[in-house]
């Protein structure tokens, strides 16, 4: 019997892709994980890898169209066209695709000393039949250290291999429990929901005008990623009332720190940028400032804080700006955030993001200083309640202890929700980031 493969639910809200390559061809015979299809979803262009080993036999889409999720991308011929191979259902391939749906229970855990610990046998796993559920970058990564997905253990939710458990089946070195005890040490129970009233947020957009009248006009199609843009920020612009405040650090230090240490960073696999303290710093001050580490769930009228640290950083692209994240910053020394912000960027730009890489960010930065400009008001990436904007760094004239010297200071501007954050609570928060920014040694302090 043929089987489909369906474009699965790709989470946080996306509903639809724009398919903008097909990479095989009817009567081809794929490998499992060979590249199948690219798509450009509302965040990013993403390469999307086949769920299955077998003989295409129906391709259902082209470039240039958009498909809704549930709809059939690819066909594959039965199991017994093609020797050997495993033919999962739909479901299966969503799955492998979206690991985040569940595939079977959460393994049981125990709590002992603080840290969570499985309750599964540590016995290697059987090989198992069809696709293992397993991110993009996980199984790029058992590619690279030439681990069988079959054979591996999975630890992740609904059976999902993470990258500790090829790092483990590999024999290397998984995270140290070291950064696991603070997790578990803030995963405080949830309180009791309380009802809230939903907010009014309803707004029409008048009609435009005839632009004829006036002269020659023409009428340009917006990309998929840009029409996606312009949606978001308009929500966000409309559903949130921004505000904005202003600051200034002096980055003298630190940008010597920068310096002296570029050769010695790019030795260890790292180009160390100012970017990297930057998330840093936020990282640290939103620990004590977790009210701009939430998302306001309006019609609940509750604030949902969260406890873990995922930042995003705006990259500029030629389709448009895209804001790839990064994880548990706030538990990494800067010269990993340094080695894996350049490899992400990277990633993004050339269009080889997965959506895992696009996913779960709690607050985002957004550094324009490589392009100019004093100052900017940016719009807060909504479901977040918060963004810091970055300007150029310029040598000014300040007066250090009676003496007029010059210092290199950083413009900062920190938007936002208004609704969850007054201007106190704003300004005490960009000072955190400021004071940090300000006493670099104690960034380098986990160097």
């Amino acid at each position: 019997m043929a089987r489909d493969f369906r474009l699965p639910d790709l989470g946080e809200g996306l509903t639809e892709a724009e398919i903008v390559k097909v990479l095989v061809r009817e009567g081809e015979v794929i490998a499992e994980d060979a590249p199948l299809l690219e798509v450009e979803t509302d965040k990013a262009t993403v390469e999307i890898p086949s769920p299955m080993s077998g003989r295409v036999e129906k391709i259902h889409v082209e470039p240039n169209q958009t498909v809704k999720v549930g709809q059939v991308l690819v066909t594959f011929a039965d199991a017994g066209a093609q020797a050997g191979t495993g033919t999962p259902s739909g479901k299966q391939a969503a799955d492998t695709l979206d690991p985040t749906r569940t595939l079977a229970p959460e393994p049981r855990t125990t709590v002992q000393d603080g840290r969570a610990r499985q309750a599964a046998p540590a016995a290697p796993a059987p090989a198992r039949p069809g696709p293992v559920p397993a991110t993009p970058a996980t199984r790029r990564l058992a590619r690279e250290l030439g681990v069988d997905l079959q054979a591996v253990r999975a630890t992740g939710p609904g059976g999902r291999v993470t990258d500790d458990d090829v790092l483990a089946a590999a024999g290397r070195v998984v995270s140290a429990p070291t950064t696991a005890a603070p997790r578990a040490a803030r995963a405080e129970p949830a309180a009791p929901a309380t009802p809230g009233k939903p907010l009014a947020t309803h707004v029409t957009e008048p009609p435009l005008p005839n632009f004829e009248q006036w002269g020659t006009i023409e009428r340009q199609p917006l990309s998929h990623l840009r029409r996606t843009i312009a949606e978001r920020m308009t929500l966000s612009a409309t559903v949130i009332p921004h505000v904005t405040h202003f600051d200034r650090a002096d980055i003298t230090e630190l940008d010597a720190i920068i310096q002296r240490n570029l050769e010695t960073a790019k030795a260890r696999g790292a180009t160390l940028t100012l970017t990297a303290f930057l998330l840093k710093a936020a990282a640290l001050a939103l620990g004590e400032h977790p009210t701009f580490n939430a998302t306001l769930d309006a019609a609940a009228g509750q604030l949902i804080v969260k406890r873990y640290v995922h930042l995003g950083v705006a990259v500029a692209t030629e389709r448009g700006l895209i804001v790839p994240v990064l994880r548990d910053v706030d538990e990494k020394p800067v010269l990993d955030v340094a080695r894996e912000l350049g490899a992400l960027a990277q990633r993004v730009r050339d269009g080889k993001a997965t959506l895992d890489d696009l996913r779960g960010g709690t607050f985002t930065i957004t550094n324009i200083g490589a392009l100019g400009g004093t100052g900017a008001v940016p719009i807060i990436n909504y479901p977040e309640v918060a963004i810091l904007g970055v300007a150029r760094a310029r040598q000014e004239p300040v007066v250090r202890e009676g003496r007029i010297e010059p210092r290199l200071l950083l413009p900062l501007s920190l938007t936002f929700d208004h609704r969850v954050a007054d201007g106190a609570d704003g300004a005490r928060f960009a000072s955190a980031i400021v004071r940090r920014l300000e006493r670099p040694e104690r960034l380098l302090a986990d160097w």
